[in-house]
């Protein structure tokens, strides 16, 4: 894994709480499941030109649920919330190339 893969975020998340911690600099992004810490802070450095002052890694185990009838499984899912420096910022509507 090279230190900027921008295959390591999948997409940031778009809540409104995750909207609203931005204004405490506070940014969340759904990752990959084998990234680590370091090689998403290098990526999000890179491709967002900003720096990130502290970061804190989520992750949400599947568990099982029904709908309509049909039995599945959640998908597990691991989470990165970005505390960035004061003065960066980042535009969450943009796409990224």
């Amino acid at each position: 894994m090279s230190k900027m893969d921008l295959s390591l975020i999948k997409k940031p998340v778009i809540t409104e709480k995750s909207t609203s911690n931005a204004q405490f600099n506070k940014y969340i992004f759904e990752v990959r499941n084998d990234a680590n810490k370091s090689s998403i802070k290098d990526t999000i450095e890179d491709v967002y030109k900003v720096k990130v002052e502290k970061m804190n890694s989520l992750n949400v185990k599947s568990k099982p649920k029904v709908f309509k009838g049909q039995r599945g499984t959640r998908s597990e899912v691991k989470r990165i919330i970005v505390t960035l420096k004061e003065g960066n910022t980042i535009d969450m509507g943009a796409k990224v190339k």
